[in-house]
């Protein structure tokens, strides 16, 4: 997550139909939505953000094309939450029981679900409170079964379960393991260092 500019629409309510289309007449840009209609200004990341964000997909992608667990999304895919809530995250998981349960329809567009599992990155301009309030208020609250909150410059990683538990480790030198939501993946987190 990167710094957030709201916009606030007195007249302007989009429904879900509106709203992907203005985020596609506006793809220079990075859109998400509070419940309450506020349109969110997602700020584009930095380098340092941008090369970590990859080695997280790398892994991730890594991961999946052995298990075949079902999908993964990068930071531009954006999930339409039962809130309806818009939200997007730096990586994500979907089984593949739940992407097929979904229309070609749903697919194309903003999917009608919450994530299995998401990654969130704290870029230089993000706050951790603002992030756990995201992680807690958006992602957990919608059933997803576990969150890494990763502060690359502090070494420290926030999980979060589905069981409302959080594990905080606070070196790189740890790995990360994928437990039961995506089975078999171990994270090398010390890949995230730059130096």
């Amino acid at each position: 997550m990167d710094e957030v500019i709201e916009l606030h629409y007195d007249r302007l309510r989009l429904n879900d139909d509106e709203f992907y289309e203005f985020c596609q007449q506006n793809d220079n840009l990075r859109f998400e939505r509070e419940p309450n209609g506020t349109i969110l200004i997602i700020s584009n990341t930095g380098g340092e953000s941008g090369v970590r964000n990859a080695e997280i997909m790398f892994q991730l992608m890594s991961w999946n094309k052995q298990a075949k667990q079902g999908r993964i999304f990068d930071s531009s895919t954006a999930f339409r939450l039962p809130s309806t809530a818009v939200r997007s995250a730096d990586a994500a998981f979907v089984t593949t029981t739940r992407w097929q349960a979904l229309t070609d329809e749903q697919r194309k567009k903003f999917p009608p679900l919450c994530p299995d599992f998401i990654v969130e990155l704290r870029s230089s301009t993000d706050s951790i409170p603002s992030l756990q309030r995201k992680i807690q208020n958006n992602w957990l609250a919608a059933g997803c079964r576990l969150v890494w909150l990763i502060d690359a410059e502090a070494e420290t990683v926030y999980v979060y379960r589905a069981d409302g538990s959080v594990q905080i480790l606070r070196s790189f030198d740890e790995l990360l393991t994928g437990e039961d939501v995506l089975p078999g993946l171990s994270f090398v987190l010390s890949d995230l260092r730059l130096s």
